[in-house]
């Protein structure tokens, strides 16, 4: 996996094997790519944090993470990774889609357990650590299933499913020792930010400005400003100009066109404008940036 796999808020690349949608790939901050920026995407994730540590980020809410740690992001689940202050993290990204888990409409496992589950119906931790009492055995499936899709071989797929029945399994039957479900008015935040994520996706090369956003969500301006940076905690120009500029990175390194073009098409009107805050932002000027790789 590569950082221009992670350069769109809204992820729409299939992760996943049509006969078997369980992957794996290993990666690691600041080596392969400096942070992986807000997103979300139909398939259940899990981040198995293998060397030192980072800041993950689910639906919003951020933690420091360290080497042992499992963090599971459920479908549609917005999430981010990031470099905390100058350590770095190896970790190892597992993605699955929960029909994997299905046999069929009737299946009474999938049902009554793992799609509920997987919609959040069913609480439980989302930051699986050394100091819950069923983290042993929870880490212990994921080990297993790693030996599995290493070695390949003949039926390992039936043990993969198996394990990974016994990984919700451990999940579900401790729910009663975790949180609730997100309030009504969590939930309605959460898909008003998806809503502004996925409009700066398909419109970042125009002008957006904070009209056109409050418009958007139904707020004010002054409501709109307040409630994106509660939410993430910068101004909403501060992260459209971090969103161009990362997409401006990406042309920059993938394409022949010119850096006045790169510029327009990634959203900044001024050329000028558009140098100084690149090299603000990446340390070296966007003509270095092209060479760099």
């Amino acid at each position: 996996m590569n950082l221009n796999e992670y350069q769109n808020y809204r992820e729409t690349k299939p992760h996943t094997a049509a006969d078997f949608p369980y992957n794996t790939y290993l990666c690691s901050i600041p080596g392969d790519f400096s942070s992986v920026p807000l997103h979300w995407h139909a398939e259940l994730e899990m981040i198995v944090i293998k060397k030192g540590r980072g800041i993950v980020s689910a639906d919003l809410e951020k933690r420091h993470v360290a080497s042992g740690d499992i963090i599971l992001i459920r479908p549609g689940q917005l999430h981010s990774i990031e470099q905390d202050q100058n350590y770095d993290m190896e970790y190892e990204n597992i993605i699955m889609k929960p029909e994997l888990l299905a046999a069929g409409e009737n299946d009474l496992c999938a049902v009554r357990w793992i799609f509920p589950f997987m919609k959040g119906d069913i609480a439980s931790e989302t930051f699986l650590t050394p100091a819950l009492p069923y983290y042993r055995d929870a880490a212990e499936c994921i080990r297993q299933i790693d030996l599995l899709c290493d070695s390949r071989t003949e039926g390992y797929q039936l043990g993969v499913k198996g394990l990974l029945f016994r990984f919700f399994f451990l999940l579900i039957s401790n729910r009663q020792e975790q949180k609730e479900t997100s309030s009504a008015a969590q939930t309605k935040s959460l898909e008003k930010m998806k809503t502004i994520l996925k409009y700066v996706e398909d419109h970042y090369p125009e002008r957006i400005t904070i009209d056109d956003m409050a418009e958007l969500t139904y707020y004010s301006k002054s409501h709109f400003m307040k409630f994106f940076k509660q939410h993430m905690g910068t101004g909403f120009t501060d992260y459209l100009n971090n969103y161009r500029l990362a997409m401006a990175k990406r042309l920059l390194r993938t394409s022949d066109r010119s850096i006045l073009e790169i510029a327009g098409q990634s959203g900044f009107e001024n050329l000028s404008y558009f140098n100084r805050i690149f090299k603000r932002k990446y340390g070296i000027s966007s003509g270095k940036a092209r060479k760099a790789d």
